[in-house]
């Protein structure tokens, strides 16, 4: 794989840290500010919301400049964001500081799975977006981690503090690994919009919301459910993170690895397997061990969903891909900030803080049904196509006349 894969993914573990570090600190960020932890769980709806409106803005910006440039002007807004996090005085301005940082994560990830997904040849592009994407799953076994340690012994704004300056090693970064990259030749705003008319670009974005939208439905609400629930000490959240973390690592590598090969087999695969476990995690929540390794496969089944899902989205978006791409990202939070919302709704309804997994489920489960709808439509589509072509006849041998 090239080095520049490396830059990438350094710039992914900057982001997976802000992205996820705040689920583990959310008892501690509420006491702070004075708010409930399904208020300060809007600090995830927010951040998610702005990722989907972001997405496709500074994509479209970024079509006026070259690739490797827009990459490094996102890495700024993103240290600019998570700074203004670390000061904020009010819970307002905490979440107008998450915003702004959630403004460069979509556009980050689409742009950067383009650009990955170009540096090698066609049958290695989701294994290429997997290293991109492992950056991510790795903070979510160090990054996140450390960032709840932190913000658990010495304070919040602490962390937030630090991951602004992960944001300034990922610009420097960039600049020194990646490529100059010109604007692509030909990027035209309607070019790009058009492939969202075909039917298969929507359908895989829909998995998208729902799929990764079940993962977050439980994750979310991971701290007051382990403590709460399962009986684990707030220390033990962070080694609980760790093992998410884990989970999340080899899950992206195996759906890095098989997407490869048989893309919507791995998808049936992980989808099913996911409305499993979060299922089961409505019951398992309630044993330290049985949590502890649901947690693990539901990390683990959720971003073996992720190189599958985002190939699937440049295949089919074919010739304008980057904005699709930065949208599909975009997906992926909307279903964040779906779940996160819906997860507060049943807590904040009495159904107790294990709740949200069956959100989860039913949500992951839906997205399963649009796998096989889309699967089933491209067969049908391939079937036509087939039926369309005329078929080759021999033309019967010309009578010539006989004169006697």
């Amino acid at each position: 794989m090239p080095l520049a894969l490396l830059a990438l993914a350094i710039g992914a573990f900057g982001i997976g840290t802000t992205e996820f570090v705040v689920m583990g600190l959310l008892p501690q960020i509420a006491d702070d500010f004075g708010v409930s932890i399904p208020s300060a769980g809007f600090l995830v709806t927010g951040y998610a919301l702005g990722v989907v409106v972001g997405a496709p803005l500074m994509t479209l910006l970024g079509t006026k400049v070259g690739r490797k440039t827009m990459l490094m002007l996102l890495m700024g807004v993103f240290a600019v964001g998570n700074l203004l996090s670390a000061l904020a005085p009010t819970f307002p301005l905490m979440l107008v500081g998450r915003i702004v940082t959630s403004l460069a994560h979509g556009a980050f990830f689409g742009i950067g799975a383009v650009v990955a997904a170009e540096l090698v040849a066609p049958h290695k592009k989701a294994g290429a977006i997997a290293t991109m994407f492992t950056g991510l799953t790795v903070a979510n076994i160090v990054g996140v981690p450390l960032g709840t340690f932190i913000g658990q012994a010495v304070g919040w704004r602490l962390t937030f503090a630090g991951v602004a300056a992960l944001g300034v090693v990922g610009l420097f970064g960039i600049a020194k690994l990646v490529p100059p990259m010109p604007r692509p030749e030909g990027a035209h705003l309607r070019r790009e919009v058009d492939a969202f008319r075909n039917v298969q670009v929507v359908l895989a974005m829909g998995m998208t919301v729902l799929g990764f939208g079940g993962v977050f439905a439980a994750v979310t609400y991971i701290a007051p459910m382990m403590t709460h629930v399962a009986g684990y000490s707030d220390g033990a959240v962070t080694w609980l993170l760790v093992l998410l973390g884990i989970g999340m690592f080899l899950g992206n590598l195996i759906g890095g690895r098989y997407a490869d090969r048989a893309l919507m087999p791995m998808l049936y695969t992980t989808l099913g397997g996911l409305a499993v476990a979060l299922a089961l995690f409505t019951f398992t929540a309630h044993n330290k061990i049985l949590a502890a390794v649901t947690l693990l496969l539901v990390g683990a089944l959720g971003f073996a969903t992720v190189p599958p899902l985002q190939k699937r989205v440049l295949d089919q978006a074919h010739g304008a891909p980057t904005l699709a791409s930065a949208v599909n990202i975009g997906a992926f939070n909307l279903g964040n900030a779906l779940a996160a919302w819906l997860g507060g709704i049943v807590i904040s309804a009495g159904f107790g803080y294990t709740a949200p997994n069956w959100v989860g489920a039913l949500l992951a489960a839906a997205a399963l049904v649009l796998a096989l709808w889309s699967a089933a439509l491209e067969r049908r589509t391939s079937a036509r196509a087939e039926a369309a072509v005329p078929t080759a006849t021999v033309a019967p041998a010309a009578r010539i006349p006989v004169h006697h």
